[in-house]
């Protein structure tokens, strides 16, 4: 028996629907004079959401070891599959589950460092629910382990897993106002909104995943007040569009704090502490303008449809590894990963307005496109493999082009108007 946290078939059926939903409510910002988008955090979101998928797919971690051990020696065997309460029991103890592990992550600084990436992005949007993390796999399944030695069987945990997270993408969004009574029970969008707010008055609060009984059961419920909007984003704010960096920000921060600290007690600490506090000589001034300021580095037309372009593809590649997965290896799998890891972060570095990373972007995809064909180090019937030469062909087509038209129009061969 294989058991994941995060591998739900539902997951992987709602993906396309995901998408759908964020192309509906893009326009129907603009239609109504309220866009809540910005390409440069659009992109870092879904990116973010599809490198984090490979994780999954390649099942990193010990979760599915140490689950099925407990099923197999230390089940208490409580619950039936053939039980219809079996499945109501199983989908709130999930989500009594999912509110201690948030809570936790959201208290501890080394589980904190994982979560992070989630809460980085400044816009509040159903993109925003993709920015998921892909070091999760680390520990959040610690906090299932009790569900599994109460007995709830594998597929029915499963389920539910893939049925709350499904539920949690909904809910970011700032087009919908107060559901009434519905706020007393259920996570709505807004208060989710609140989760998502840095304001010291919203901060740490709203952890449910499809409930907000425990929230309220448990001291951590926290609504909108009208005379303070949210601000969105971590009180330290990543100021990157890299991918990458963004699942590791605050692990390097711990790092250099545990370096510079001359306190041998608070070099242990940083890892286990807070996830506000930090060594006192390690503390930073903050500029607190910054607070309400957006990282919104200014680029070029070039710049924004290429990135828009690059997301595409991502999207594309990443969903036909995703969909037929059975026909990769798993080495093609490591491959795919480190590719799309790779085009995405150098992306996010030209969106920071380093025109610089074209040439960079140039030479790996010439390098990969040869790798490829050369090494064989995809097979050339997979989609995805023709999807990937097809964007990194378009690539180099791409920047040689646009290369040649700055170089001309420097010169003055060329005139623009």
């Amino acid at each position: 028996m294989e058991v994941v946290t995060d591998k739900s078939m539902i997951i992987t059926l709602a993906i396309p629907v995901f998408f759908l939903l964020i192309i509906i409510e893009y326009f129907y910002g603009r239609y109504v004079g309220k866009n809540t988008y910005r390409l440069n955090d659009t992109v870092t979101s879904i990116t973010v959401g599809m490198i984090s998928r490979f994780p999954t797919m390649l099942n990193l971690g010990v979760q599915s070891v140490i689950f099925v051990y407990i099923s197999s020696y230390l089940n208490m065997e409580l619950l039936s599959v053939k039980n219809p309460f079996t499945w109501i029991i199983a989908f709130l103890l999930y989500d009594l589950s999912y509110y201690w592990m948030h809570r936790m992550h959201h208290e501890i600084k080394i589980l904190w460092a994982t979560h992070s990436v989630h809460h980085h992005g400044e816009d509040y949007n159903l993109a925003t629910a993709l920015r998921q993390t892909s070091t999760g796999w680390l520990w959040k399944w610690i906090f299932y382990m009790p569900m599994i030695i109460l007995g709830v069987p594998g597929e029915v945990f499963i389920t539910v897993a893939g049925v709350n997270l499904v539920y949690q993408f909904w809910v970011h969004t700032e087009h919908i106002g107060h559901l009434g009574f519905l706020e007393k029970i259920f996570i709505t969008p807004m208060n989710h909104r609140i989760h998502h707010a840095k304001n010291k008055e919203y901060i740490d609060a709203n952890y449910g995943g499809v409930f907000i009984i425990w929230d309220r059961m448990f001291g951590t419920y926290n609504p909108q007040r009208s005379d303070i909007k949210p601000v969105y984003g971590t009180a330290t704010p990543l100021n990157s569009w890299n991918p990458l960096w963004a699942n590791f920000q605050v692990f390097s921060i711990m790092i250099k704090d545990t370096i510079k600290t001359k306190s041998w007690k608070d070099k242990f600490k940083v890892w286990f502490s807070k996830t506000y506090w930090r060594p006192e000589d390690c503390i930073e001034e903050k500029n607190p303008n910054e607070f309400y300021k957006k990282f919104n580095p200014e680029i070029t037309t070039d710049i924004k449809l290429f990135s828009f372009f690059q997301m595409l593809f991502t999207i594309l590649v990443s969903g036909a590894v995703i969909t037929f997965i059975s026909n990769h290896a798993y080495s093609e799998i490591i491959t795919f990963g480190i590719f799309i890891i790779a085009l995405t972060s150098l992306t996010g570095y030209l969106m920071q307005s380093n025109t610089n990373a074209y040439q960079l972007i140039l030479y790996f995809s010439v390098v990969s496109i040869f790798s490829i064909l050369y090494f064989e180090l995809l097979s050339f019937e997979l989609l995805s493999t023709k999807l990937l030469l097809a964007q990194l062909l378009a690539n180099t087509l791409a920047v040689t082009g646009i290369r040649l038209f700055q170089s001309l129009t420097f010169s003055g061969l060329l005139k623009v108007k």
